[in-house]
């Protein structure tokens, strides 16, 4: 039973619990009785062992097993009873100290959700960004879709910013040697000066030149040295692009260049006003947090935090462990803060999330990520071990819709 809760912090509490010891006996006893049911003793009929003898057999695993379950069991009543929700797996403060027809007592730390007093989340004045879709956009589109459309013709012309080269070349510095290379002179995938040293080439001519690499050029053996090459230019290709018109417009799936210009239009604006939706729910809670002071679970922040510097890491950042978690330490703060926010409103408001939501969600990302609803669900259950992840995800968007509907949405430049 739950003797005293001691508020430590705003989001730690110290729990004393008592658990009685014809409690323990009591589970101590269940547990020999499941033991009895499956243990085969020779000279006995199975189930019919006796008690004591698989006490005196077994007896310290019999009171591991009943301590795995009794201590659970009342630690979930005292949360109860101290009507707290815990943020992370609890502490123990002291060793137990457990002892036969005697009572166990429990001193824990346990981290809580802080309780966010006056919370003002209605109303909220925010500016809208208007929204339009100019012929420009639409023409950048149909660009990009004549790029992708296009073919390569093998050419005898010098190279020119677009074209495809096949070459060989040589790192004469680190004796490395690579044939048939593929690229794309001007293409953001290839250095810039590489390209520029490409440009007039034909094809069978060899080339020699040095490149000095950025301090942050992606591949960290280059980066920041100046290295030798020896290319030799196998062939050439020049893009054919088809011209815009009816017949590209049917080939991507539409009856007629007007048709697929309607469409691209009406998908840039949707762009546009998900994009402007996202800047404003995050204004509207900027705004709320501003508002309210609340402290953030160490527990969560760490969690945020590493999330957040592992995320900088893959990112190709080679600051310190210390460096990046000085940086990132006020952002994982506010994030902890913010999803605190969103989740206490969410339960106020009622919003829960259905089957129907996660099926929804699952066939959105599904068909935006090109894969089957399978294997979308397969990849959050390999990442969280479950769908709570998802469904966490889509609770906070419902927040956020909400938020947005009941803000005060002034006119804006």
């Amino acid at each position: 039973m739950l003797k005293t809760v001691e508020d430590i912090s705003e989001t730690k509490k110290r729990l004393r619990i008592e658990i009685p010891p014809d409690a323990i006996e009591r589970e101590i006893k269940n547990a020999l009785n499941r033991l009895r049911a499956k243990t085969k003793i020779p000279g006995f009929r199975p189930g019919k062992a006796p008690i004591a003898l698989l006490e005196k057999r077994f007896g310290k695993e019999v009171e591991t097993e009943a301590m795995e379950r009794i201590i659970p069991e009342y630690y979930a009543n005292a949360l109860r009873e101290a009507n707290i929700t815990p943020v992370s797996n609890p502490v123990f403060e002291e060793g137990l100290d457990f002892k036969r027809n005697s009572p166990l007592n429990m001193t824990l730390l346990v981290e809580v959700r802080p309780k966010i007093e006056g919370l003002n989340y209605k109303g909220i004045k925010v500016k809208d960004i208007p929204v339009s879709v100019e012929d420009s956009d639409v023409e950048g589109t149909l660009k990009r879709l004549q790029e992708e459309k296009a073919t390569y013709e093998p050419s005898e012309e010098p190279v020119k910013t677009g074209d495809l080269v096949i070459i060989d070349y040589e790192i004469k510095e680190e004796g490395k040697k690579f044939t048939d290379q593929v690229f794309k002179v001007g293409s953001e995938r290839m250095l810039k000066e590489f390209s520029e040293k490409l440009m007039g080439m034909k094809k069978g001519e060899d080339k020699e030149f040095e490149i000095t690499f950025p301090e942050d050029f992606h591949v960290k053996e280059f980066a920041g040295k100046t290295l030798g090459f020896k290319v030799s230019l196998k062939d050439v290709k020049k893009v054919n692009l088809p011209p815009i018109d009816d017949e590209l417009a049917k080939d991507v799936g539409f009856e007629s260049l007007d048709a697929l210009k309607e469409h691209i239009r009406k998908e840039i604006l949707k762009s546009k006003e998900d994009a402007v939706s996202k800047i404003l729910k995050a204004e509207v809670v900027k705004k709320i947090l501003d508002a309210h002071e609340f402290e953030a679970p160490e527990s969560l922040v760490n969690e945020e935090l590493q999330r957040l510097v592992d995320e900088a890491r893959a990112g190709g950042r080679t600051e310190t462990e210390d460096a990046l978690r000085q940086e990132f330490l006020p952002a994982a703060k506010r994030h902890v803060r913010a999803s605190i926010l969103l989740q206490t409103i969410g339960e106020k408001e009622g919003i829960k999330v259905t089957e129907d939501d996660v099926k929804e969600k699952v066939k959105v990302l599904s068909e935006k990520l090109s894969l089957t609803p399978e294997n979308v669900m397969k990849y959050y259950i390999t990442r969280d071990g479950s769908l709570d992840g998802l469904r966490h995800s889509i609770f906070e968007e419902k927040v956020l819709d909400f938020l947005l509907e009941h803000a005060e949405v002034e006119k804006g430049d």
